[in-house]
Parts: C-alpha cells; structure tokens; sequence
C-alpha cells in the first residue's frame, strides 16, 4: 500500500490560524494529490492543528486568576493539597501548564501545598467543556465541613473551521455530594436556593445550597421493621406536580416513604412491596424490587407494547423513538436485553456492567443510554451509546469515575444521570450528576 506523505512547515506568522489555513489551502489545490483515504486522514490532522491553535491563543489567565480567587475566599491561607483532573480536549501539555499556574497563585495568596493526608484542605480541579465554553469546577472540602463547590467558565476562542467526519459525544460530571456511608440516590431541585436530596440507609436529608455550599436542612429518618440487605438498594423521586401534601417518594427493599410539607419537610414510611419506577419521566415503567435479592423481577407495568414481562434484571434504560419506546435490560443474565414492544432480543455483543440509565441530550437521536463496563473493578468506566438501527454504538468515550459504581439513575427531567460511585482513593460515597454534550 501506498502512502500520501505532507510535510507541514509552519513559519512564525502574525496570525498563525490565517497562515495555516492559507498553507493547506494551496497544498489541497495541487491535482491527484489526495486519494479518498489520505483525504479523510487530512482533514483529521488539519482539526487537531487548528485546536492546537484555538487552545494556544485562548486567555487561560483571567479564568486561573477567577478560580484561585474563588478558592482563596473559601479556604484562606491554609496547607492545601491540589488535584487536577482533565475532563476536557484540552492536551496534556495545556493541562499540566494550567495546574502550574494554579500551584503559582495560590501559593501567591499565602497557601502552602502538603499531601492529601497532613493537608488542612483539599482541592479537586476538574477541567471540563460543552459547545461554546470552558468549564472548570473546584471541590473544596475542608475539617468536617460539607464540600463546597466554585466554578468558572470562559467562552471558546472561536469555532473551528475544519471539522472531523464523525464527532463523539462528550460526558461531563458534576460532583454533588460525598460521605462515608453508602448513598443510595439523590435528587437535585433547582431554584433559589437549590435543594437536595440525599437517600442513604437510615435517612432522607434535605440540603439547601448557600453560598457555594450545600448546608443539611432536614434530616428525616427511615423507619423500618426488617434489617436491610447486604446489596441495600435505593430509589429516589422528586414529586413536580407543587403538591405540598406530596413532596418525594424514597423506595427501599419492603419499604415505601412518602414526604410532605411545606415550612418543613415530614416523611412517612410503610411495609411495602409495591413496584419501583424505572426509566425516565414522561417513559416510566414500574417492577417488583426482590426485597430479599438486589435485582427487578421480570413484571413490567405498564410494559412496552404487548410485552409485560422480561428477564429478571438489574437496571433498565428507555430508548424513546419516534412511535414507541424500547427499553434497555442490563439482566441478572449477565447479557443486555433489547425489548421493541414485541419482541425481547439478546445483544450479544455489548459487553455493558449492571448499571445503565439514560438522558435526554438532544444530540443525535436525541436520547441515549449510559452504561458501565462489564466486570467489577477499581475503577470503573461509564460511556454513552447511541441507538442506531437496534444495536447501540458508543457515542462517547468512556468516563473513568474514579472507583466502583454502585447506583446510576435517571435524573427528574431526563436530561441528566446521578451516579454514586465508591471511591477507592477516599473511601466514601461520591454522587455526581452526569451530562452529556454534543460533539464539535
């Protein structure tokens, strides 16, 4: 096989993105030079240049300066260990040049950096992005204060002008909530102040943001006759309708609670084996939870289609489509289960953990399904698929979270996943909200 070969030169310009685009511009005009292949290998290379340019050019110092001072007010000039994460497209180099300024100023504040384990206060940097602007997001958690969250964002330095073919989706994660004990699910309100939920095995807390702080509200405990099982599972819904008779659902094995109130917040708890709500809103089905194991019976209510029963199964994740709903089955079989309304197909190919849940993004179909990898491990990966024809294909890369997923449910409103993940660097129960974005 034969090979194209370019040789790319790039002379100190005054606008080096104008040169560069000039450069190829008069190279691609040379005829016969590119085969369909090398064409498509061009244009890949030609938009990782151009990002390179883009990502030079943008101003990273004014967000550094926003974002060390937002941590500085939070924490003052204390020992600190610093964590950067890069969730982004940004390189490595660019990356590692951001977390040095970072090291820089708040150092110039007075802040002295020590490990994670002699520092008074830790500092998780996450680098992340949608379309139009950069996003970075600091976890700040210090003594035995809640975390606190600050964030900054500036705006792209321009839209690129080459573009590959194909475009992947982009996962982002939102930290909400840690502790020590296993969390079960959360539910986030939005508004002025944002409330939270937070359902764990011996209560329901309501928190209240302010400033940049999640403060407890309300605790509400569970109350309950039987012990839990080992693999305590947990479902939490938060009630839109503005009936302050009734607030939230919370569903456990052989329990069902029902929260009320308007000052404050009440919650009543019964002996129930009624069916849990799966999926998102607007496509909701219900199963029987097996009270004594950890997974859904086969029962569907309302079902999709005529189907009303499926494998026992573990999670599940609606695919609305234009006339119908499919849902997706991560089953006890160990195998994921596609059900069209009539038929119930086993995709043999998807390697897909336990957990699955879906969005609503808007980008390419519109809807699309967040699984984990098969297997249990330390560090767990979670990756979006889009559902072309009936075999979904992955959409995005996937997200390293950090430890093990232990619970990923559909958020109120479909268009974002809350997933808890044990962490095996700290130990505890992290929740995140995830979001996905639409490639560029």
């Amino acid at each position: 096989m034969r090979y194209a070969v370019y040789n790319l030169s790039i002379h100190p310009p005054i606008n080096l993105r104008t040169n560069l685009r000039i450069n190829l511009h008069v190279n691609l005009r040379i005829p016969g030079m590119l085969s369909s292949f090398s064409s498509r290998f061009f244009s890949s290379l030609l938009f990782a240049l151009l990002f390179l340019v883009e990502a030079s050019a943008q101003n990273w110092a004014g967000a550094e300066g926003l974002l060390v001072g937002k941590i500085a007010s939070a924490t003052g000039p204390k020992t600190m260990a610093l964590e950067v994460l890069n969730r982004s497209s940004l390189n490595a180099a660019l990356s590692d040049d951001i977390r040095r300024n970072l090291l820089t100023q708040l150092a110039a504040t007075g802040v002295r950096f020590l490990t994670a384990e002699q520092a008074a206060v830790s500092v998780r940097v996450t680098l992340s992005e949608d379309l139009h602007s950069y996003v970075w997001v600091a976890e700040i958690r210090q003594d035995a204060h809640p975390p606190a969250v600050v964030m900054v964002s500036l705006p792209r330095s321009g839209v690129l002008a080459v573009e590959p073919a194909a475009a992947a989706m982009v996962l982002h994660e939102i930290s909400l909530w840690s502790q020590p004990e296993p969390i079960l699910d959360v539910a986030v309100i939005e508004g002025n102040p944002a409330l939270m939920l937070v359902l764990d095995a011996h209560s329901v807390t309501l928190y209240r943001m302010q400033e940049s702080r999640w403060l407890v509200e309300q605790a509400l405990p569970l109350t309950h006759s039987r012990p839990w099982p080992r693999d305590l599972r947990g479902r939490l819904v938060w009630r839109t309708d503005g009936d302050n008779s009734h607030l939230f659902d919370a569903w456990l094995p052989g329990v069902y609670c029902r929260g009320s109130g308007s000052a404050a917040l009440a919650m009543t708890c019964f002996e129930s084996n009624d069916s849990w709500p799966i999926g998102a809103d607007g496509f909701s089905q219900s199963a029987p939870f097996m009270s004594s194991r950890n997974f859904f019976s086969g029962t569907l209510s309302p079902g999709t289609g005529t189907q009303t029963t499926a494998p026992a199964f573990y999670s599940a994740a609606a695919i609305p489509r234009e006339h119908s709903t499919w849902w997706v089955l991560a089953a006890v079989d160990g195998k994921v289960h596609l059900l069209d309304g009539v038929t119930d197909q086993v995709m043999e190919k998807l390697k897909w953990g336990s957990d699955v849940a879906s969005l609503r993004s808007g980008c390419g179909s519109g809807w699309q399904v967040l699984a984990t990898g098969a297997g249990a491990g330390r560090n767990d990966k979670v990756q979006a698929f889009e559902s072309i024809g009936r075999e979904p294909v992955a959409a995005s890369i996937p997200l390293e979270v950090g430890g093990a997923v232990t619970a990923l449910w559909t958020g109120s409103g479909g268009t974002s996943v809350v997933a808890v993940v044990h962490s095996w660097e700290t130990g505890e129960y992290e929740a995140f909200r995830l979001t996905l974005t639409c490639g560029r």
